[in-house]
């Protein structure tokens, strides 16, 4: 990171400043032709991040081909730098979300729309996104966060919900790997009033009467991550009176009323990246004795134990060659993941939408995608059985959308989008991710929305451009940016199986002018 050749990983770290909002939305992100969309969509400091790169990245392609130039090659070097870009592939989950943990735990911001809890405590967003928050990072506007980092090393902790009546919501399980392992919800576990134990690896004990089990973790450390359903700014305060109602109780002190939980803050620091190059390194090892991978990766572990990364080992303890090359390892593992993300390749691709694949949210062994289209992309990922989130940078034809168009997207009656909980459209500008200023105030339009109009023949046309359509028609608009380039996520919660296999074909998106 910063300027001694780990920079590209602290872009990624330093991002972890504020909660992408759609945690795994940014996993069905791919560009179009030559990368452009995928340069559109980054955030505005992207070029300036790319130009400090630039000052180390010539000394390091230098080192990189001098063995070839010379006839001279140090074999530890180069067995570090390739072993070491597995290692980073490997173990990117474990450096980025010690750094969440870290940023969200410890440091306080504006609350109402950054994590900020103590260790087995909520944090709780307040209010629904609108285009007021300039953070990026994709919010929807139909749910209202609530999150918590839980440490299951010594107990279970004990999630406790209200009757949530007809209101969708769900709260999802995050292993320190980025893989989601389970969900408490609507769809899963009910919505009448429970109390769910969430234990990690190796418990084994006896609950309280009245008390679920849920699966396991199979890290000591989780991410607990909660959507609440609201419908419309007029909602919230129902939806808030919800969140309040939220418990985490230690098992040793269920039936207490929750006094004595205390606020805990203490959690592993990553070194400082500007100041200490093997940073990455040092938090990875840290973070694979507190979160020990499970057995049958011993093979993998073996060999990134010769060069000093593993569980209770120390890379400042390794030759000055294995160092060099680990250095270097970290800046390309990096720019492999977002080559991989940006490449599209693990999505499936229908009149212009991004559809995910079915291991989406559970890539397990599959290192690479886990890393890159689940860690990187999004911290997480939802099952597709939970959330699918279709996104679309360009029209029927394959362009671009065109800021001075107007655009519709047309459902047959009948095939609109099949869900058992919602659906919901949203526009972002495509340079910083954030919802799109507009004098109607709106910002999603979907199944919920008041006042939808159908046509003659029982379709549906959502009609999206700058200016309003016309009075006639206002209902039925998602308004989007006519001075910068947009694109959209169309959400999908609870999808019928014909989503999650793509053979539902969402329709493109015409430009009509």
């Amino acid at each position: 990171m910063k300027r001694d050749g780990a920079r590209s990983t602290g872009t990624v770290l330093e991002s972890a400043g504020h909660l992408p909002h759609d945690l795994s939305v940014l996993t069905t992100k791919v560009a179009t032709r030559a990368g452009r969309a995928f340069h559109a969509v980054r955030h505005p400091d992207a070029l300036a991040d790319r130009a400090r790169k630039m000052r180390m990245a010539g000394p390091m392609l230098r080192q990189a081909v001098k063995p070839l130039l010379t006839g001279h090659v140090d074999w530890r070097a180069e067995y570090a730098y390739t072993a070491g870009v597995q290692a980073f592939i490997y173990g990117f989950p474990y450096i980025y979300n010690a750094q969440l943990r870290h940023d969200w735990v410890t440091n306080k911001r504006d609350v109402s729309v950054v994590p900020y809890a103590a260790v087995n405590h909520f944090w709780h967003a307040s209010h629904l996104m609108d285009a007021t928050y300039r953070d990026g990072g994709c919010p929807n506007n139909d749910t209202l966060y609530s999150l918590a980092w839980l440490d299951l090393t010594k107990e279970p902790i004990i999630l406790s919900h209200p009757d949530m009546g007809e209101r969708y919501f769900t709260f999802e399980l995050m292993a320190f790997t980025s893989d989601t392992y389970g969900y408490v919800g609507q769809r899963t576990t009910g919505s009448k009033a429970g109390s769910f134990a969430i234990a990690g690896p190796g418990w084994h004990g006896e609950l309280p009467s009245g008390v679920r089990a849920v699966a396991p973790s199979p890290t000591p450390w989780v991410l607990l991550l909660g959507r609440t359903l609201v419908d419309g700014p007029a909602d919230v305060p129902a939806a808030r009176a919800l969140q309040e109602d939220y418990r985490l109780t230690p098992l040793g002190l269920w039936g207490t009323g929750g006094a004595g939980t205390g606020e805990r803050r203490e959690v592993y620091a990553p070194a400082d990246t500007s100041k200490d190059p093997l940073a990455p390194w040092k938090t990875l090892n840290a973070m694979l004795t507190e979160n020990p991978p499970p057995p049958h990766h011993s093979l993998v572990l073996d060999q990134f134990a010769r060069i000093g990364i593993g569980p209770g080992l120390d890379v400042e303890a390794q030759p000055a060659q294995v160092k060099q090359g680990l250095i270097r390892a970290a800046a390309i593992g990096m720019g492999l993941l977002r080559a991989q993300f940006v490449s599209g390749d693990w999505t499936t691709r229908v009149n212009g939408w991004r559809y995910p694949p079915a291991e989406e949210g559970r890539f397990r062994d599959d290192f690479l995608q886990r890393a890159a289209d689940q860690s990187l992309a999004g911290i997480t990922a939802n099952f597709p059985e939970e959330a699918v989130y279709l996104l679309n940078f360009e029209d029927s034809e394959g362009n671009e959308f065109d800021p001075d168009g107007r655009y519709e997207l047309h459902f047959e009656a009948g095939d609109v989008p099949p869900v058992d909980a919602f659906w919901s459209l949203a526009a972002y500008t495509a340079e910083d991710l954030n919802l799109i200023a507009n004098p109607a105030g709106r910002y999603s339009i979907g199944d919920r929305t008041p006042g939808l109009q159908r046509d003659a023949g029982g379709g549906l046309t959502i009609h999206l451009q700058a200016e309003s359509p016309g009075s006639d028609r206002e209902s039925n608009w998602l308004p989007t940016s006519g001075s910068d380039r947009w694109f959209v996520i169309l959400r999908l919660y609870c999808p019928h199986p014909d989503v999650i296999t793509a053979s539902w074909r969402c329709p493109g998106i015409i430009k009509v002018a």
